[in-house]
């Protein structure tokens, strides 16, 4: 791997960084975006159970903003409790809002790394061809010269899909289980407002 890294000159080292970048967001996301952990489905029975005990208290909504991030949402229904059912729907996307964008954190990043890592191999591969192109002379070609240009050229432009395409898939997937974990949310919440105001058991 470092002779590689060395025949493909300086061009492969911004990909080398954004390859690190890349994986390290996958990595986070992975475990950040676990279902248990954003929207385990056992809150909701673990809630009506919680409020038929001792109702809305203090304890309770300090206890669910720490649980998970449905949490804070059903936090913000309880303690709005009291309001009108509008009011209630639009304090939970206030913070329905919070949480999403919590859920996208770095996925911009790794959307931009997706996107630009082609064109850094296509920079690395017209550096390449300079280098080529710069080993012909009046007196001949130097073929040391000419070998490392089609080195450079080559080995970045492969490095330049093997980074995008990675990053790509992983971006729409983890863009596709945010919306998916949203809209699980959604429903959730629109479960509690109806539980809360007595027109679901």
């Amino acid at each position: 791997m470092w002779e590689i890294i060395l025949a493909a000159g300086w061009p492969i080292w911004p990909l080398v960084i954004a390859s690190v970048i890349a994986v390290a967001i996958i990595g986070e996301r992975s475990f950040a975006l676990r279902e248990n952990i954003v929207s385990p489905k056992n809150l909701l029975p673990e809630l009506q159970a919680w409020l038929a005990k001792g109702g809305i208290t203090k304890d309770t909504i300090t206890r669910l903003e720490q649980h998970s991030m449905l949490g804070r949402v059903f936090a913000t229904a309880l303690a709005n409790a009291k309001n009108s059912r509008e009011v209630t729907k639009e304090s939970i996307e206030e913070t329905a809002r919070a949480v999403a964008h919590q859920m996208e954190k770095y996925l911009s990043t790794l959307g931009t790394i997706a996107t630009v890592s082609p064109l850094l191999g296509l920079l690395g591969t017209v550096i390449g061809m300079v280098e080529l192109f710069g080993a012909f002379t009046t007196q001949g070609h130097d073929v040391a010269q000419f070998a490392r240009g089609i080195s450079v050229a080559l080995y970045n432009t492969a490095a330049g899909i093997v980074v995008a395409v990675p990053a790509m898939i992983a971006y729409r997937y983890f863009r596709t289980k945010v919306d998916a974990l949203l809209i699980e949310m959604e429903q959730q919440a629109i479960k509690l407002v109806e539980i809360i105001h007595g027109e679901r058991q």
